[in-house]
């Protein structure tokens, strides 16, 4: 092995049988491993949130080190809705929209204290929590957090990704899930 490919590091091969030429394993782990490292956030951003979002994408944190480059523009075509900053109760059915047009699988990051809880805004046009409109799997909390802290925010979304069933979406929790929040 020549010098440059000593610091590459690779995916971890998910549990099967080797031998001569061949590897085995279930379906579900090869699909956890390739949906891990290949999520399309959709960045959702409407305050300071948004600016420390933007730090992890640039080349200090690099954001694209774990799959995740490619920001996707269109709901069609993400996995992850990262919602950033204050919400005002008049944007609600706007996030609701977008997040019952991404396709399944899908996943939400709320970033900031704005996002997870309302933040400072205790007040009748702020949204309390994006997770009273769309149900939430990742809360990154801060005000506004460190890109370090989004960083760890989509590890965890990773986590879900490559762990999750795939029938798990077809479940009755999950449906009575989406049914609680009014989502077909």
């Amino acid at each position: 092995m020549s010098d440059t490919n000593k610091d590459i590091n690779f995916a971890e091969a998910p549990d099967g049988h080797a031998g001569a030429g061949f590897f085995a394993t279930s379906l579900e782990k090869i699909v956890g491993l390739a949906r891990k490292n290949s999520l399309w956030p959709l960045p959702f951003a409407t305050s300071c949130c948004g600016i420390e979002f933007m730090a992890t994408m640039g080349s200090t944190y690099d954001l694209s080190r774990f799959g995740s480059e490619r920001m996707s523009f269109s709901p069609r075509q993400a996995d992850v809705l990262m919602v950033m900053g204050t919400i005002a109760k008049k944007m609600g059915p706007v996030v609701k929209q977008v997040y019952e047009q991404m396709a399944e699988p899908r996943w939400v990051i709320a970033v900031g204290a704005c996002a997870t809880s309302g933040g400072i805004f205790d007040t009748y046009s702020v949204l309390q929590g994006i997770d009273r409109i769309i149900p939430v799997d990742v809360y990154v909390p801060g005000c506004p957090p460190r890109p370090e802290q989004i960083l760890d925010g989509v590890l965890r979304v990773q986590d879900l990704a490559e762990n999750e069933s795939l029938r798990r979406r077809n479940s009755p929790e999950y449906q009575a899930l989406l049914a609680s929040y009014n989502i077909k």
